[in-house]
């Protein structure tokens, strides 16, 4: 199953001068009873790989022009351990579309995401990037599983998932950056936390093993999985793994 959010919004596509001097050649050719309907359709298709080609190149022109203006959002969101003290900051999604909105739109750009839910309430989200020429691109996040933390209800930690998953694609696809370099690392010198990759793995093997995530979270003093020390990742892995082989024999 998937669902669509659209967030942002580019302009009408243009016509491409090359495709309509192929037209005005289609259109003679079709008046011409000399002229079968094969050599038409070859000519169609020229037309279709030139306006593919032209989108492209209109893409890739756009978004280098689009890249410097560009906003570095400030990280207002916050992660707290349970004596209430901040870890690390991080940007909320909603501060990064309201920025990068309005720039989207002065180059011709719209930002899309997709959903695709996998089993065991997992989730990947799709950032999709696409100009008003008609191309377009996209990034996918890690699997993602639920955001249970800080005791969410069902319906707060699936929203909480896709949030995060909107955020890395767009940071991904965009190349955006946030005020304090955002690699989620921690304020005060608590060092960088896991990669989208690691948090992924380290979810998966808590889901195969059947491990309390707040047991493990505790142990490592790691405020959520999604800000797990990068310098325990290595540990962690090792933990559950052999937890994993454990309840395999």
């Amino acid at each position: 199953m998937t669902s669509t959010d659209i967030t942002t919004a580019g302009d009408r596509v243009p016509e491409v001068p090359a495709a309509k001097s192929i037209i005005a050649v289609i259109e003679r050719a079709v008046l011409n009873p000399d002229v079968d309907i094969d050599k038409v359709e070859r000519l169609l298709q020229v037309q279709e790989r030139i306006i593919d080609r032209q989108a492209k190149a209109d893409y890739t022109t756009a978004l280098a022009e689009m890249q410097p203006d560009l906003p570095v959002t400030p990280e207002k969101g916050a992660i707290k351990n349970r004596a209430g003290e901040i870890q690390s900051t991080y940007p909320k999604w909603e501060d990064i579309s309201d920025d990068i909105r309005p720039v989207l739109h002065a180059h011709g750009f719209a930002l899309n995401f997709r959903i695709e839910n996998l089993e065991n309430d997992r989730v990947i989200v799709y950032a999709i990037l696409s100009h008003r020429s008609g191309y377009s691109e996209e990034t996918p996040s890690p699997a993602m599983a639920a955001d249970t933390s800080g005791s969410k209800n069902a319906i707060q930690a699936q929203k909480s998932t896709v949030s995060y998953g909107k955020r890395i694609s767009a940071q991904a696809i965009l190349n955006l950056t946030s005020r304090g370099d955002d690699d989620d690392g921690g304020a005060g010198g608590a060092g960088p936390t896991v990669s989208p990759e690691q948090f992924s793995r380290i979810q998966n093997l808590i889901a195969e093993t059947g491990a309390k995530e707040a047991a493990l979270l505790k142990y490592y003093n790691a405020a959520s999985l999604e800000q797990f020390p990068a310098a325990k990742f290595d540990a962690a892995v090792e933990q559950l793994e052999a937890k994993k082989t454990k309840g395999a024999a």
